[in-house]
Order: C-alpha cells, then sequence, then structure tokens
C-alpha cells in the first residue's frame, strides 16, 4: 500500500510538472508571437523611418517579457524531465523550439571522434565494419589568449671594414610603445565603443593574470589619440563639405575641481543616403565645457548649406544672411515636434497611470495621425533620388501638408493660452517656414534621427562611466568616437579596422591617409616582423 501511494504520488507530480511545463511553454510562444510582429515593425521603422514611440517602449517591454518566459519554460521543462524520469506510466513533457539555424561556415571545426567498441555488443564478434556516422555540433568558445611576441634584429659586423650593420627599430605604435595594434584597439574600443572605463579593464585583464594598471593603460590611450588624430581631421573635413547636415547635442558631466559641470557632445552626421547620395556616411563630435551659441558657431565655421537641428536658439547666428560664408538653411525636425503632441496623446501611458492619467486630447490625437500620415509617404520615397523625392513630394505631400497648417491654426484660434496642446502647435507655427521647407528641397529629410542615432552611445555609456574626468578627456572621447561611429555607419568592424590602421598610419604616406578612412580602407592583415 506504501508503495502503492508514493507510485500515484510520484505520477500525480509528474503530471503537474507537464502541465506546468506546457503552460509555460504556451504562454513562451504566445510571447514569441507579440515580440516577433514588433520586432518585424522594429525593423520596418529602422530601414524606412522613425520607431514609434509607444512601439519601441512595447518593444522593450516583449523583449524582457520574452527572457523571462523563455527562462521559465526551460525550467520548468527540465523539472518535468526529472518528474518523469521517476514514473514508468508518464510521458515527459517536450517543448517545441524553433528550427536553429546552422554554425557559420567559416568557423575552425574540431573533430571528437567517441572510440567506436571493438566487438559486437550482441554476440561479441570483433568482424566490424563502418556504414557511417552521425555528427553533433556544439558551439564552444576558446578563452583569450595572450601572448609576448618577440621581435630579434640581428648584428653584423664587416669582416673588411669592421662596420656594424642592424635592421632597424620596428615601430610601436605608442612612444614607449609595448602592447600591440590587437591590443591598442581592444583597449580603445572597449573605452570608447563599449563604454568601459580602463579601471574595470585593469581589473578584468588581471584576473586573466595581466598586470596591465590604469595609468599604463591611459598612457597608451591618450598616444593612440594622438597618433589618430590626422584621421580625425581628414573625417571632420569630409563632413564638414557636406551639402547637408544632421546636428544635435547632448550633455556629459565633465568633472572640474572636485566637482562635475554639465559639458555638452555635439554631432554633425553626414549621411546622403536617404536622397541616394554617393559620398560615404560619417559622424563629427566635438566636445564642449557648456552650451553657448559660441560652440556651433565656431564647429560650422565653414559650412555653408543645410543643417537639420531642433529649434535651439544657440544656431540662429548660422542662419544669419550677414553671415561672411553665407548663411545656413534650417531645416526642423518633424519627430521632434510629434512627440511633444505624442506625450498628450499616449493612451498606453495613460493606462498605466490610472487614475493619475491626464485625460487623452483629442486634438494631439488628430494631430499625431496627420504626422504619421507625412511619416508614411517619407518611408516609401527614402533612398530615391533628391529630384524624385521632390516629384513625389509635390504631388503627395503638399495637399496633406497644407491642410495640417490650415488646421493648426484654425484649433490654435479656439484654445485658450493655458491649453497644454497651445505650446506644440505654437512650436510648430512660429517656425512653419521652417518645418514646411522639405517641401521644396529633395535632400531635406522630415527628421533628425541620424543626429540622435550617433549620440544614443552617449546617451547608454554616460551611465556606464559617469562622467568625463577632464575637459581633455571629453575632447578625446569625442575624437574616438568620431572614429568608431563613423566606421559603424560604413559597415566596418571598429576594432579590426583600428588594429589595421594603428599599424599602418606610421608608415604611410600623408599623401595617402585617405586609403585608411573606413569606406576606402582595404584590410590588410598584421605581418609581426620575425
Amino acid at each position: 500500500m506504501i508503495l502503492a501511494e508514493r507510485a500515484a504520488r510520484l505520477e500525480a507530480e509528474a503530471v503537474a510538472a507537464s502541465a506546468k511545463a506546457e503552460a509555460a511553454d504556451a504562454k513562451a510562444a504566445e510571447a514569441l508571437i507579440s515580440y516577433l510582429k514588433l520586432e518585424i515593425e522594429k525593423l520596418r521603422r529602422q530601414i524606412y523611418g522613425s520607431r514609434s514611440e509607444r512601439k519601441a517602449r512595447l518593444l522593450e517591454q516583449m523583449e524582457l517579457e520574452l527572457e523571462e518566459l523563455e527562462a521559465t519554460a526551460t525550467e520548468d521543462e527540465l523539472a518535468a524531465e526529472r518528474a518523469a524520469a521517476k514514473t514508468q506510466t508518464v510521458q515527459s513533457f517536450q517543448r517545441k523550439r524553433p528550427s536553429r539555424k546552422p554554425f557559420p561556415e567559416h568557423l575552425p571545426r574540431e573533430r571528437v571522434v567517441i572510440a567506436a567498441p571493438q566487438s559486437c555488443p550482441c554476440c561479441g564478434s570483433s568482424k566490424l565494419s563502418k556504414l557511417g556516422e552521425d555528427i553533433t555540433e556544439t558551439l564552444e568558445v576558446v578563452p583569450r589568449q595572450w601572448k609576448v611576441i618577440q621581435t630579434v634584429r640581428e648584428k653584423f659586423s664587416c669582416r673588411d671594414c669592421e662596420t656594424i650593420t642592424q635592421p632597424p627599430a620596428p615601430f610601436h605604435v605608442t612612444p614607449r610603445g609595448f602592447a600591440g595594434p590587437n591590443l591598442l584597439a581592444m583597449i580603445l574600443f572597449e573605452k570608447f565603443g563599449q563604454h568601459q572605463p580602463l579601471n574595470r579593464q585593469s581589473e578584468r585583464y588581471a584576473r586573466e593574470g595581466i598586470d596591465l594598471s590604469l595609468s599604463t593603460l591611459a598612457d597608451q590611450v591618450g598616444a593612440c589619440a594622438v597618433a589618430l588624430q590626422p584621421l580625425y581631421r581628414l573625417i571632420e573635413h569630409h563632413v564638414l563639405s557636406a551639402e547637408r547636415l544632421h546636428g544635435d547635442d547632448t550633455t556629459v558631466p565633465i568633472l572640474a575641481k572636485g566637482q562635475t559641470v554639465k559639458g555638452h557632445i555635439w554631432t554633425y552626421v553626414r549621411d546622403d543616403r536617404p536622397f541616394g547620395g554617393r559620398a560615404p556616411p560619417a559622424a563629427l563630435y566635438y566636445a564642449s565645457r557648456d552650451r553657448r551659441q559660441e560652440h556651433p558657431t565656431r564647429h560650422l565655421q565653414s559650412f555653408s548649406g543645410i543643417l537639420q537641428a531642433d529649434a535651439y536658439s544657440g544656431y540662429n547666428e548660422l542662419y544669419d544672411a550677414s553671415r561672411a560664408q553665407g548663411p545656413i538653411t534650417s531645416a526642423l525636425c518633424w519627430a521632434h515636434a510629434r512627440r511633444q503632441f505624442f506625450e498628450l496623446a499616449d493612451i498606453a501611458a495613460n493606462a498605466r497611470r490610472d487614475k493619475n492619467a491626464a485625460a487623452i486630447s483629442p486634438i494631439a490625437l488628430e494631430a499625431v495621425k496627420r504626422f504619421d500620415a507625412l511619416f508614411d509617404i517619407e518611408r516609401s520615397i527614402n533612398g530615391q533620388s533628391a529630384e524624385e523625392r521632390l516629384r513625389m513630394r509635390k504631388e503627395q505631400s503638399a495637399p496633406p501638408l497644407t491642410a495640417l497648417e490650415a488646421w493648426l491654426r484654425e484649433q490654435r484660434a479656439r484654445l485658450s493660452n493655458s491649453s497644454a496642446v497651445a505650446k506644440p502647435i505654437d512650436y510648430m507655427l512660429r517656425r512653419w517656414d521652417r518645418f514646411a521647407r522639405f517641401i521644396d528641397d529633395g535632400r531635406i529629410c522630415l527628421t533628425n534621427n541620424a543626429a540622435e542615432r550617433a549620440l544614443r552611445g552617449f546617451a547608454l555609456g554616460r551611465k556606464s562611466w559617469l562622467f568625463a574626468g577632464s575637459e581633455r578627456g571629453a575632447d578625446r572621447a569625442a575624437t574616438m568616437a568620431t572614429l568608431i561611429m563613423t566606421a559603424k555607419l560604413n559597415d566596418v568592424d571598429p576594432q579590426a579596422w583600428l588594429a589595421d590602421v594603428l599599424a599602418r598610419i606610421a608608415s604611410t604616406p600623408q599623401g595617402q591617409l585617405n586609403e585608411l578612412l573606413p569606406w576606402d580602407w582595404n584590410r590588410t592583415p598584421v605581418q609581426s616582423a620575425a
């Protein structure tokens, strides 16, 4: 009776565990479907236009939910297997997983052959012949390996004239250099691309048995920044010679006399791909201690073209007709304007606020719908020539744009100055000529998202490194961010590019430095002298 009761209990536990695993798998499948739908929408937005704020937040929530549900489903599946193993009557639950992609062909394969039996396990005969083999592939990672390269320069003495001959010393990337270009590229990319401060890198290297102090790493970073300065100047010239730029800035705390000041990182992005331009994309960064208008005036001193930015008053001097280089043409960002209306019409956010939610503004909701109609047209013409974009805008975008202006003016006449939606309406109507400029120039984009994407790394990174150690440190970060982001915009691996450039830049003539720029770069393997 005890054994029967125990068996019944184990069977019940196995059935319950299997049901729990099946329920968890169903939830994970449902979450996966929702996640994939949002992921598809995310990719469409990345290709054709800016993402919806609501869908962006939903995607982040679904990613977190999917992560937790997948982990829970796996735990429950293993628990069901263990419970079913204790009984003979209950079959373990098996999850239906999506088919896994094969491993890349370029990865090296290491064969581990399990020894075959020497004799037949049935009759004991040793007359065995091979019929074939089954291969199971497992992805594995090899821990990082450190090595020391010894460069030997032999000395020879002439028997006739007693002259001593020796090959010249190899070039070191940095003065008093002891680090190879690959190591330096890794340090630079970890610090400026992955936002890992040098003290954390030093601790990680120490755990791997390599003693590289913070001061040693900082010395190498400073020397690399100097060595790469010529490439920064070439990228700067390339960006500032564009017909149109995206401009924006973000705050970066800078340490000064025991406290931090609110410094700023400015970016200017050249990206002609939306209007079919063939010039390679590039991003240029500057750092400053404050946000005074003298900084963009100095940055864009030699620029004359179209500047897509927000309505920051510091740019106004650049738009002055009396400017020596000629006025810069201003084009404002519709994403900035739309965001102000969207915050007043965010139904999902109001649902989360429950009782504290403010009333949804019908005017703001209607404005967002009208904005989205213009964005839909822009997605359909993205990547076409400026002439074709202009023609399509005249045909498709001009009528809804005219209707939008008339509607905004009509609604504003009915609103009091204290109305919440009056502020975003005034923001647009006071600058309507600069918002509507895209309708007369096919090179102008509807948004300034290119610059906002370029600043995203700093917005995320400052949570990791908290502040720049000095104004020079902020300048150095701007220099390295220019190189790394430009490489990314041209679909080049920044770390591999930095390693090759650091190995070649000293031996490259000044007139051929253009060959090292990301869009003209042809990787050559770094040869170590032997």
